[in-house]
């Protein structure tokens, strides 16, 4: 049976959760594991403890260090405030009463504090708190109340995963908020692009023309993500995409958006460190139209055009690594930056084709 949340108040009582907002707190409380063990048990033995924190929420536990001092941990007292494994290492523990634990992926709550530190703080380095920043401009996005934008899940494996930690405050700096109505067209089919969007609230449906008939290509709620693709590749919009309800959107400009997400999402490899990849067991995945792949392909490729690439998250392995190519580099590389978008390990092959025949 699968244990409720463990309720934000409790989790209040641990540092640093204590420094995050109730919203993330909400967030973690769904993603912790909870659980229990007996008196007399090693509740911190076993695999798949690597990578977690524990958190001792009701008992009592004797840690035992490997120099052998040993320390006798008692829930709701100061010292289990702080987890049991974040500084030192326990060589063995032992539950002197039945005890509650709860785990929370180090990673994850890394990633979380980085940019709830960040965000506090304007760009500047006067250290204003930005919420005195949002009281004279309101008009910028408060980031820690956007739970769909900014969700751990997008922030650990989404758009915003590859993104260094110096650039985060000039991230949310650049991001413009600006509130649409239903009806209203937000990027048209055929047009330049200009600038990546993100939904704070309301829905969005995505269009393209086939045949002279307008077809339905997918429906968007808050958190998702567009417009990507022609900032990457350089390239025309390829589909239309209008307000169903209205909404809030985060806007990025074009030169923002390659500035600070397109670079650090795309791992550039020359054709010999891109060969050297492939033969320690990544998959060539070729982007281009099976027309082109047919007669002209690298040994042992897949073939997922562009436009089908997303219909191929769900099938394609996360666990493998891909060498992304196509002609120039071009569509490569927006195939590249939408799969580290979803978390894959991607490596684009640096010009293409054109380039690795020219050096080859």
């Amino acid at each position: 049976m699968t244990e409720p949340p463990v309720p934000i108040n409790r989790l209040r009582g641990f540092e640093p959760l204590a420094a995050l907002s109730d919203a993330r707190l909400k967030e973690f409380s769904e993603l912790c594991q909870h659980e229990t063990a007996d008196e007399g048990s090693d509740p911190l033995s076993g695999d798949g403890r690597a990578g977690q924190l524990a958190f001792l929420l009701s008992g009592r536990l004797a840690l035992r260090f490997p120099e052998g001092e040993e320390e006798i941990v008692v829930a709701g007292t100061p010292a289990a405030r702080e987890s049991l494994n974040r500084t030192r290492r326990i060589a063995s523990a032992r539950a002197l009463s039945n005890l509650e634990l709860i785990r929370i992926d180090r990673d994850l709550l890394d990633i979380m504090l980085t940019w709830d530190q960040l965000a506090a703080f304007d760009a500047t380095r006067t250290g204003r708190l930005k919420v005195l920043a949002q009281q004279q401009a309101p008009t910028l996005p408060q980031w820690n109340v956007m739970s769909g934008v900014f969700s751990m899940s997008n922030l650990k494996t989404g758009a915003f995963a590859g993104l260094p930690a110096a650039h985060i405050a000039e991230l949310l700096n650049r991001f413009a908020r600006i509130e649409v109505a239903a009806g209203d067209i937000i990027i048209r089919e055929g047009d330049e692009g200009d600038y990546y969007y993100v939904i704070e609230s309301g829905r969005a449906v995505v269009t393209r023309r086939v045949g002279g008939v307008e077809v339905t290509l997918a429906d968007l709620k808050s958190g998702d993500a567009f417009g990507e693709e022609a900032l990457v590749s350089e390239a025309k919009r390829n589909a239309t995409v209008s307000m169903k309800l209205p909404g809030v959107l985060l806007r990025l400009a074009k030169h923002d958006f390659i500035a600070l997400l397109k670079e650090p999402l795309l791992n550039r490899l020359d054709g010999a460190a891109a060969r050297a990849k492939v033969d320690s067991g990544a998959q060539w995945l070729d982007v281009r139209y099976p027309s082109e792949y047919q007669y002209d392909r690298l040994p042992g490729a897949i073939n997922i055009p562009l436009a089908e690439i997303r219909n191929a998250f769900s099938v394609l392995d996360k666990a493998r690594e891909y060498v992304v190519y196509c002609q120039s580099g071009r569509r490569s590389s927006a195939a590249a930056f939408l799969l580290a978008h979803r978390g894959f390990k991607v490596f684009l092959l640096d010009g293409g084709l054109w380039a690795e025949r020219k050096n080859a």
